[in-house]
């Protein structure tokens, strides 16, 4: 087969001799060039075919060019070294002044290091790898795409879907590895996580590849890119589909390497293909490309035409241009001195001809079949890639991806702005396993290891985290509110999680360290994840990542609480103030004495001895606090200030009995402190949680080590806030709030808190940095608490073992003080003053009016007889009051009686 493909094109090259010596005239100059091919694969054969069509073309439309290329192929027998053996032949013995190929980035290497040392530009048409930097040889030349071009269109789709994590599965040399750099960058960008690299080598055989591809199937990520030689993705895939990893949920992204190189594969790894997405090089339509494609068809309808066969029909067409511009003058070489002992490299010389040349094709330009051909830092560079669907045995092509616009259903079509769902930027694509759905790109396999996640062993505080151990079967069982939540969010996630829980004990026989340490252990990958009370903390947050919260956090000050009021026997007094009490007093003997001044001449039950009127007016105005006076009054003035008085007493009365009951029934709870700051200037002892980050935290503030003492459990904390500074105790405890929950459910009448000095985000759930897992948690855990479940963990978990407790969350205060304020002037002058100046204008009337009638008559004398022209004295009284009076007239006589 090999040896009829040789004769063929031996045939086909002697016929297109004779074609161009007609042409030919006498006047035109032939130049030898060498073309580097693997002779005899179909790649190559029809890359040099394209050659040829395009020299028979190219002199055809211009006869009237000087110079004639004459072809000079080298067979590199698709090996490194023959493809330097063949450039070495090529430039020896043909003395050839350009070079074009060879078909691989692996061969190319090697060429540029001989074009570079004789001179001989090196004009490649498929060696794509990056590492073939122009910047190494000034007579290098890409007439093609490097292949980080594509990468930003790989960027895009992957942005375009959400995924966070790929995996690039590449072949194992320079053309494969010659992508990752930037790759890895661009997805970076994206905070696209690459969490592992599976490269294939050329020759791995089928076990190989089979083993290879299991190893990635025990993964989570289900995005791959690959990037390889057609012939090599071929057997890839069809092992990937016998194993299971074309089935929904998996996700393949090709680069143009594979790609632009899909009519090579064969029928069978195609189909196992199905559903692939490819990013492929885009040749614009036009009408020189559809004649010479229909022309292929007619005289090659067996061999198919590639990207790679346009692009080396353009290179010696711009060779050609090239070589016309430089002209044909000094096209010798210089021979390395045969005196000399060199190496067969060195021994090549230098081509004269060589700069000229590399001026002049740096500046062609024109419009070739695969589209405008420019060299741009010597290479040509793209606008625009293909994104293209394998469906069935061929390609539907979904959209395009520019620069300008990034990815669009049409090349004419403006880009989307805002947000926009994958449908209006890509046609609809069929994915891996025929799913109509995205793939989510990430899923624990079911036939993986389960994921391992770090529980804390507590000793205290186990309604959060409790980790049991059976003594008989040894079975660890895990509960909490943290592990139930945990649990719920696992339901709420839209594929499964497998899992096992396990405790961070003893470790070498000492203790397994603070929470710090626990979540380390994500880091280290003891465990997968870590689910608990963990705080989210930002030193923390820069090893490993951390859910969305669960649950609200901060740390609470809690301190004793203590009844300020001493109840003693004096605590009758306690209710009103001094000045209160002194005010009543005096206000009780100027109303009394007031009364008996206007009652006395016209009431007998104000007349009589003087220790009996004295005594009636203490009686008279201490009676009147209980409203029941045994005298009557007369006079409009005593009455009017009499139901003054009442007023005053009564509302004097009612408010001593409400406050003196608040007193005596209701306690007046206050803490023994009241802030963080409070501690710190008197250089109080407190406590705070072991195995927490509050210690830092206290440190950071001004506590020092020795005023620190740290508890586990809720009973130990209250041991110490009971003993307190005294005996061996503390002042006040220091406590994260769900925590606090706890503990306050628990002794919410002996202490309360009292500040929350540190302000934190809460618990969340512990994962490595970058995992997928975090956002769909996050989002699980959203779906959780905004359902009733949230509600009825908390009500579980959280329930009081004092059911007379109130929640610190949502009442700061668990156990309200009720305070009495003690009752002082100032709430009762008012009335005092009415009474006073009801006094002052009564008795003044009176005095005035009584210095009226006794002008010149014994004042007092006078005051101490009856006013019998009084009408008063003129209205019937009781028999009590006549008796009285009578006893007060005739002492005597009432004795006998």
């Amino acid at each position: 087969m090999r040896s009829k493909r040789l004769l063929f094109f031996v045939l086909f090259l002697f016929s297109l001799l004779v074609e161009l010596s007609r042409a030919q005239n006498n006047k035109t100059t032939e130049v030898h060039v060498g073309v580097v091919a693997d002779v005899g694969t179909s790649y190559s054969d029809g890359a040099i075919l394209c050659i040829n069509l395009s020299l028979a073309d190219f002199y055809s439309s211009r006869p009237h060019f000087k110079t004639r290329l004459v072809l000079n192929i080298g067979n590199s027998r698709d090996d490194v070294v023959g493809a330097a053996a063949a450039t070495l032949e090529l430039i020896k013995n043909n003395q050839v002044k350009a070079i074009l190929g060879p078909w691989s980035s692996v061969q190319a290497n090697f060429l540029i290091e001989i074009s570079q040392k004789a001179h001989v530009p090196l004009v490649t048409y498929a060696a794509t790898s990056p590492f073939l930097t122009s910047l190494r040889s000034p007579y290098f030349f890409r007439a093609t795409y490097e292949d980080p071009f594509q990468v930003d269109a790989i960027k895009a789709i992957i942005k375009l879907f959400g995924w966070r994590e790929a995996v690039p599965v590449y072949i194992d040399n320079t053309f494969g590895e010659g992508i990752m750099p930037r790759l890895t960058d661009a997805l970076q960008e994206i905070n696209v996580r690459i969490p592992y690299r599976s490269v294939i080598s050329l020759n791995a055989t089928d076990d190989e590849i089979s083993m290879e591809l299991l190893s990635m199937m025990t993964m989570p990520t289900r995005v791959f890119i690959v990037h390889m030689y057609s012939s090599l993705a071929s057997r890839v895939f069809i092992k990937a589909k016998e194993i299971g990893l074309m089935k929904p949920g998996h996700v393949w992204i090709l680069t143009n390497g594979v790609a632009d190189e899909l009519p090579w594969i064969n029928e069978k790894g195609i189909e196992a293909m199905e559903g692939v997405l490819a990013v492929k090089t885009y040749i614009r339509k036009s009408k020189n490309l559809d004649k010479f494609r229909a022309r292929w068809r007619d005289r090659f309808a067996r061999m198919k035409l590639s990207v790679f066969g346009l692009w080396a029909y353009d290179a010696i067409t711009a060779l050609a241009i090239a070589i016309e511009e430089a002209g044909t003058s000094n096209m010798t070489f210089s021979s390395a001195d045969p005196r000399r002992n060199v190496s067969e490299l060195e021994a090549l010389g230098l081509s004269h001809y060589g700069p000229k040349l590399l001026k002049t094709l740096s500046r062609v330009q024109f419009k070739g079949l695969a589209g405008d051909f420019r060299f741009i830092n010597q290479q040509l560079q793209p606008s625009v890639f293909e994104i293209v669907n394998v469906v069935g045995t061929g390609e539907k092509s979904i959209g395009f991806w520019s620069e300008e616009n990034g990815l669009v259903k049409k090349l004419n079509q403006q880009p989307q702005s805002g947000l926009s769902s994958w449908n209006d930027r890509l046609n609809q694509i069929i994915w891996p396993g025929e799913a109509d759905s995205v793939p989510k790109g990430w899923e624990i396999p079911t036939n993986g290891k389960k994921l391992r996640i770090g529980v804390p062993k507590r000793a205290g505080f186990t309604n959060l985290v409790k980790v049991t151990r059976d003594p008989i079967t040894n079975s660890t069982s895990v509960t909490g509110f943290c592990i139930d939540f945990f649990e719920a969010v696992i339901r709420a996630m839209p594929y499964d999680v497998s899992y096992e829980f396990i405790p961070f004990e003893k470790r070498n026989g000492k203790a397994a360290g603070d929470y710090n340490d626990l979540v380390h252990q994500v880091y280290l990958g003891t465990y997968d994840a870590v689910v608990g009370d963990t705080t989210i903390l930002a030193n923390r947050s820069s090893y490993v990542d951390f859910t969305f919260p669960f649950s609200k956090s901060g740390v609470g000050l809690i301190a004793p609480i203590k009844d300020q009021v001493k109840r003693d026997c004096f605590t009758f007094l306690k209710p009103l103030s001094w000045k209160l009490w002194l005010a009543t007093f005096l206000s009780f003997f100027l109303v009394g004495t007031t009364v008996w001044a206007l009652e006395q001449r016209v009431n007998p039950d104000f007349r009589g001895p003087a220790n009996y009127q004295a005594s009636t007016i203490l009686w008279f105005a201490f009676s009147t606090m209980v409203f029941a006076p045994r005298e009557r009054v007369f006079s409009f003035g005593a009455r009017l200030l009499v139901i003054t008085w009442y007023f005053l007493v009564l509302v004097l009365t009612q408010s001593y009995t409400a406050s003196l009951a608040s007193l005596l029934t209701s306690q007046q709870l206050h803490p023994t402190i009241t802030s963080m700051s409070s501690l710190l200037e008197r250089g109080e002892t407190v406590g705070y949680q072991r195995s927490s980050f509050i210690l830092a935290k206290l440190k950071e503030t001004g506590f020092s080590q020795s005023s620190l003492v740290p508890f586990d459990t809720a009973e130990e904390c209250d041991e110490l806030l009971r003993n307190g500074p005294e005996k061996s105790g503390v002042s006040a405890a220091f406590l994260e709030v769900p925590y606090l929950r706890l503990f306050l459910g628990q002794y919410c009448n002996t202490y309360k808190m009292v500040e929350e000095p540190y302000n934190i985000d809460g618990f969340g759930f512990v994962f490595p940095i970058g995992s997928p897992l975090v956002a769909d948690v996050s989002r699980a855990i959203l779906k959780v608490a905004e359902s009733t479940k949230a509600m009825e963990l908390e009500r579980a978990w959280f329930k009081k073992k004092d059911e007379n407790c109130p929640d610190p969350v949502t009442n700061p205060d668990p156990k309200p003080s009720s305070t009495s304020r003690q009752l002082g002037l100032d709430s009762f002058w008012l009335l005092f003053l009415v009474v006073f100046l009801v006094c002052i204008l009564t008795l003044g009337k009176y005095t005035f009016c009584f210095l009226l009638k006794t002008e010149g008559i014994d004042f007092w004398k006078e005051f101490q007889q009856p006013d019998n022209k009084s009408y008063i004295n003129r209205v019937e009284k009781c028999q009590c009051s006549s008796s009285l009076h009578m006893h007060s007239q005739t002492p005597n006589q009432t004795h006998d009686i």
